[in-house]
């Protein structure tokens, strides 16, 4: 059997990996290939933990679109972390809102929920002994 490997689309992928690097703690695990025709990302995997998604830049011509902020999300990205409320330390001090948490949800564990800059929803989750 196969494994599902979010692929995400962002307006600005360069800013992205940033954020995803410096408040996730995602390391890229395969490096980012630019378009030679005008220096957009159109592929990076990054990965934190196990957690592993690829990302590119916007390209309508093909349909690839960035979430549209005024809508709700479609999709959220479930992350299993070692610390939620470090996590959320780092997110909330890069001015990002949560949603909901850090609070203890039996039995799934510690959670909270939020939605980066660039417009995902992502569920953070750390088990609890």
């Amino acid at each position: 059997m196969g494994e599902l490997t979010p692929y995400i689309c962002v307006a600005d992928a360069r800013r992205a990996i940033d954020w995803y690097v410096g408040v996730l703690g995602a390391e890229v695990v395969v490096e980012p290939i630019v378009m030679d025709d005008d220096g957009r990302i159109g592929h990076v995997e990054l990965a934190v933990g196990g957690g592993r998604w690829m990302m590119s830049d916007v390209f309508e011509s093909v349909g690839i679109a960035a979430p549209d902020p005024s809508r709700g999300a479609a999709v959220s990205l479930h992350l299993e972390v070692d610390d939620v409320d470090a996590v959320c330390a780092r997110v909330t001090a890069d001015g990002t809102t949560l949603d909901r948490g850090p609070e203890d949800n039996p039995p799934v564990g510690r959670v909270a929920v939020f939605r980066d800059p660039f417009g995902h929803r992502w569920f953070l989750n750390q088990r609890l002994d």
